[in-house]
């Protein structure tokens, strides 16, 4: 599987995607307009076995609703990333086995690496 969950809105997915040599080889998912499904969301969990990897603590819902004042378990991140696309770190890479989560420089470090080959 070769899948690329991401914004189109947004300037730092575009960068990235930008950057991707092969571009055309993954299915672009607009996580607005295509809302991750429970089967997707299960796929992303089964490479990363954390639903909190895959949670954005820069959302402005998590500081909207005050999650920082609660312990979130995988449940509670899986149910949030569910409920609003805003809640997925993004953008969320996967070539086949592997999978890059969100925009951190260690995750765009490992991007280059991986796609240099």
């Amino acid at each position: 599987m070769k899948k690329i969950y991401y914004l189109k809105t947004c300037d730092t997915c575009k960068k990235i995607l930008k950057s991707l040599p092969n571009i055309s080889e993954f299915v672009l998912v607009d996580i607005k307009e295509n809302p991750l499904t429970v089967y997707q969301l299960e796929e992303l969990y089964n490479l990363t076995q954390s639903y909190e990897v895959l949670f954005s603590r820069k959302a402005k819902l998590y500081k909207e609703m005050g999650l920082k004042d609660f312990d979130l378990t995988e449940a509670d991140y899986k149910r949030y990333i569910l409920e609003h696309y805003t809640f997925l770190s993004r953008p969320v890479i996967v070539d086949e086995q592997n999978i890059f989560v969100g925009s951190s420089p260690k995750t765009l470090q490992a991007i280059a690496q991986h796609f240099a080959k």
